[in-house]
């Protein structure tokens, strides 16, 4: 039984670990303006920034990494369909995050005028 208790605590301790992830940065073709790709880039980044921990590591193990679903699943120890909804909603919430930045602010509407030129 303690054979079994010190398996079962090694296991918890290996997943209370974050998932470090070494990213290569990007490299950009050597012509042309480099000003578009940098900016796509940063943009990129940003919107990784506001998502959790969880979100940024499927995300990141999917499309930048080039793993398969049922590897990035086994990869972070988690169950298939978990990992799937968290691709899903990872993809969701970079997306949203992605056009709350695009999205300029609305300026404030003129006050309306009267004929006679005298504001309502």
């Amino acid at each position: 039984r303690l054979t079994v208790n010190a398996c079962l605590d090694a296991i918890r301790r290996r997943r209370r670990r974050p998932i470090e992830i070494r990213i290569e940065p990007l490299i950009l073709p050597a012509e042309g303006d480099h000003q578009h790709g940098f900016a796509v880039r940063d943009e990129i980044e940003r919107g990784l920034a506001r998502l959790s921990p969880d979100q940024r590591a499927v995300l990141v193990l999917h499309y930048f990494v080039g793993l398969p679903v049922p590897a990035l699943a086994d990869t972070l120890g988690i169950p298939l369909g978990t990992a799937q909804s968290r691709l899903g909603r990872a993809l969701a919430a970079l997306r949203a995050a992605l056009r709350a930045h695009e999205r300029p602010a609305e300026p404030e509407p003129e006050p309306a005028r009267t004929p006679e030129g005298q504001t309502a």
